[in-house]
């Protein structure tokens, strides 16, 4: 697999209040990903990324709320979450702190 395409399997990570706290207890964060990626193809990119060792990864798909606007129904769009668990000993920083 090329880089270019691994570089645009992570969208975003997800940092919430319940992001955090399964990555402070259970070593898991939690990435945005292509609707179309596979767990190898996620394995790849976090290691290659954030040059650290994933053990295991958890992937949902999330559907988008259906939401109205005055008269008009909307739909957001749906998307794919990756819980991402590291082996021990690695870590990922995005506070850069």
């Amino acid at each position: 697999m090329n880089d270019d395409k691994l570089m645009k399997i992570l969208l975003e990570p997800r940092v919430t209040e319940k992001s955090s706290m399964t990555a402070d207890k259970y070593r898991q964060f939690v990435f945005k990903v292509m609707r179309d990626a596979t767990k190898p193809e996620i394995r790849k990119a976090v290691e290659k990324m954030f040059e650290v060792e994933v053990e295991s990864i958890q992937v949902l798909n999330v559907r988008g709320k259906s939401k109205m606007f005055r008269r008009a129904r909307g739909k957001r769009p749906d998307w794919k979450k990756a819980y991402v668990r590291l082996k021990p000993g690695f870590d990922i920083d995005f506070m850069g702190a």
